[in-house]
């Protein structure tokens, strides 16, 4: 068989030959500074629950969350993210929850702020689903979501979240305009240094389901999201969400999910100079840990999951591996 080009000359398995060469000419690596932790926070004390649909992930009491949190200190994960649960009783048809200085949220912040001062980034989710009856994102009225009636809410959890030491807001309920509102408050209170994640490009997946167990709303919800969340059938409008939200103020932007959309971030790296985090959402997480548990797959699978999502374009990746993968780069 004739073989075209400049072989035998060049042959790239040259490059490949060993480990220590295919380090060396490597092009896309991961390290723990591109880790954001998920973590889920509920009541009581000295309790660490498991997530039913989430192998090895938990709802921790505040207590118990302060040691995972120490551990990610010492792994050298930049940032946190914290989601609540909230028991139904706390739960109404406007979220009011959000809004109490003493919630969950509220309480882990000054615990953690108290103990690990600047040692650690903590991320807070603006939205108001953990908080509502119907499971949605806003304010719900005769079956639909209203935008202008949610932005004024989602500025009071804003500020709450805030004063409480908050160093990344990050709304994730997709509303219009809600980046430069929060942004504006933000300013006129003085928080001027507070960064805000835009969950600019949030598609309505259909790989949700486990992290609205995690939250408790999943039962909760009342119809679809499809209505403000995109629709995983659009790339186009990712950019025009992004440029949007990067107008009105924000510092970086999420794509999520994050496997599935892997050409959204290439698209918005390709397009806009902004720092970009994925999230590898509870879904992605459920299908590689049980491809592991069954022996489906190796746990190399997690590694090459998460190189995929800098290879596209993630500066950082929120993933339920972040400790193991930590742990496993140290």
């Amino acid at each position: 068989m004739r073989i075209l080009g400049s072989y035998p000359s060049l042959r790239m398995r040259r490059n490949r030959k060993s480990d220590w060469i295919r380090r060396l000419v490597s092009e896309h690596n991961l390290s723990t500074n591109d880790l954001i932790l998920p973590l889920f926070v509920r009541e009581g004390t000295k309790k660490k629950e498991p997530i039913k649909s989430m192998l090895n992930v938990f709802r921790y009491s505040i207590d118990e969350l302060s040691k995972v949190v120490e551990k990610a200190c010492k792994l050298k994960i930049p940032l946190i993210a914290l989601f609540p649960y909230t028991e139904s009783l706390k739960k109404d048809q406007f979220g009011s929850e959000a809004f109490n200085p003493d919630n969950l949220i509220c309480r882990s912040l000054r615990t953690l702020k108290k103990r690990f001062k600047n040692d650690i980034g903590i991320m807070c989710d603006v939205a108001l689903d953990p908080y509502t009856t119907h499971g949605h994102d806003g304010i719900f009225r005769n079956n639909e979501i209203e935008n202008d009636e949610t932005i004024e809410s989602l500025i009071k959890q804003s500020l709450l979240q805030a004063e409480m030491k908050c160093d990344v807001i990050a709304p994730s309920d997709m509303m219009d305009g809600r980046i430069g509102q929060i942004r504006s408050a933000l300013d006129k209170k003085g928080y001027k240094n507070i960064q805000i994640v835009s969950y600019a490009v949030k598609y309505a997946s259909n790989f949700y389901g486990p992290f609205r167990e995690a939250v408790g709303s999943k039962k909760k919800l009342k119809g679809d999201k499809k209505t403000y969340q995109m629709d995983f059938k659009n790339s186009l409008e990712a950019l025009r969400e992004v440029a949007l939200d990067i107008k009105e103020g924000a510092d970086i932007v999420m794509v999520k999910p994050g496997m599935p959309y892997l050409d959204i971030i290439k698209n918005i790296k390709d397009n806009f100079k902004i720092p970009i985090f994925s999230y590898q959402v509870s879904g992605e997480y459920s299908l590689i840990q049980n491809g592991i548990k069954n022996n489906i797959i190796n746990k190399d699978a997690i590694m090459e999951s998460l190189i995929s999502l800098k290879r596209a374009g993630s500066n950082a990746i929120v993933t339920y591996f972040a400790l193991e993968i930590a742990d496993q780069l140290k």
